[in-house]
């Protein structure tokens, strides 16, 4: 099949005029032959039935589609997946601190496995120094207990996390002039403290119900708006209340 100007031999308002000679244009042939005047050599050679490609730079190897699929537009690359590795570490981590802190809560809150109850906890607020005992006993009993049951499942991780780390900070400002060892030591109050916030920044990994939720997938923002509102919680509590 072949096409064929048919513009004239003057000038027209085709920009492509000047590649034409003569008055009768240019033919152009499926086989890469130009004619009619045109000193283009044709890159087609009849004889041996093969083009010229002397004067062509050859296909890089790297840009040929050898997929099998057939969809041309898709992303062949490895996307991004989970390990198995960090999903069980943050599960043994989330289990630790939140039996802790479940336990805890149940001693504060219904007085179980020797502990205190309200009563008991709301006294030893006030030997502390704090106003409003019961108050502060009972929101303390309650994050500790609601906050370690929310970090065993998984759920709400970064403000369940961000409660229990407003406590450790607390505690930690009463009785770091006790020391780090020893039974008025903080020590074990900075490991429950750097837990906390793992879990408020790493999130709760896969197994958790947490799990494909907004918060989820945003862990490093939904760990900042949670710190600030538990670093608030704790400066009112440590500074108003005390």
């Amino acid at each position: 099949m072949a096409t064929h100007d048919k513009g004239s031999a003057g000038s027209s308002a085709f920009s492509d005029d000047s590649f034409y000679s003569g008055g009768g244009g240019a033919h152009h042939f499926d086989d890469g032959t130009i004619r009619a005047g045109s000193d283009v050599t044709s890159p087609y050679d009849s004889t041996t039935k093969s083009f010229d490609t002397t004067a062509y730079t050859p296909l890089d190897v790297s840009t040929v589609d050898n997929r099998d699929d057939d969809d041309l537009f898709a992303d062949d690359r490895k996307k991004f997946g989970w390990t198995a590795g960090p999903d069980l570490g943050l599960l043994g981590l989330r289990a630790v601190l939140g039996g802790i802190f479940l336990l805890h809560g149940l001693q504060k809150v219904f007085g179980l496995f020797g502990g205190p109850g309200i009563n008991g906890f709301a006294q030893s607020l006030e030997k502390m120094g704090y106003r409003e005992p019961t108050v502060l006993a009972w929101v303390t009993g309650v994050t500790e207990l609601a906050g370690g049951g929310l970090i065993v499942l998984g759920l709400f991780t970064p403000l369940a996390a961000a409660g229990l780390l407003a406590v450790m900070a607390n505690v930690i400002a009463l009785k770091y002039k006790g020391g780090f060892f020893g039974p008025n030591g903080v020590e074990l109050e900075l490991a429950l403290a750097g837990m906390a916030f793992t879990a408020l920044f790493a999130g709760p990994g896969r197994a958790a119900l947490d799990y494909n939720r907004s918060w989820f997938r945003h862990p490093l923002a939904a760990g900042f708006i949670a710190l600030v509102l538990g670093a608030g919680g704790a400066a009112v509590t440590f500074f108003v209340f005390r």
